[in-house]
């Protein structure tokens, strides 16, 4: 079956069919563009989580430090460790 209807009908098979080919070092026969595409994307995945839960962190310590009528103790143990 062509790499490209693989990746199009099941994206699993596809991947542990290119991790084992990779493992394997035949690397005519990866379809390179799609793992190339797949990690760019995965790493613009990683950039957004991680800008994300920064943005909340730094929200967290902002109100921590400014409202201190506001904490409790669930709040707390949210944001001191």
């Amino acid at each position: 079956m062509d790499v490209t209807i693989e990746y199009e009908k099941d994206f699993y098979f596809w991947l542990m069919k290119n991790a084992s080919l990779l493992r394997e070092k035949k690397f005519s026969e990866i379809d390179a563009e799609h793992i190339a595409e797949e990690l760019e994307a995965m790493g613009r995945s990683e950039k957004r989580e991680l800008v994300s839960r920064l943005t909340v962190l730094l929200a967290h310590l902002l109100k921590w430090r400014f409202q201190a009528v506001k904490r409790s103790r669930s709040w707390k143990n949210l944001v001191v460790f």
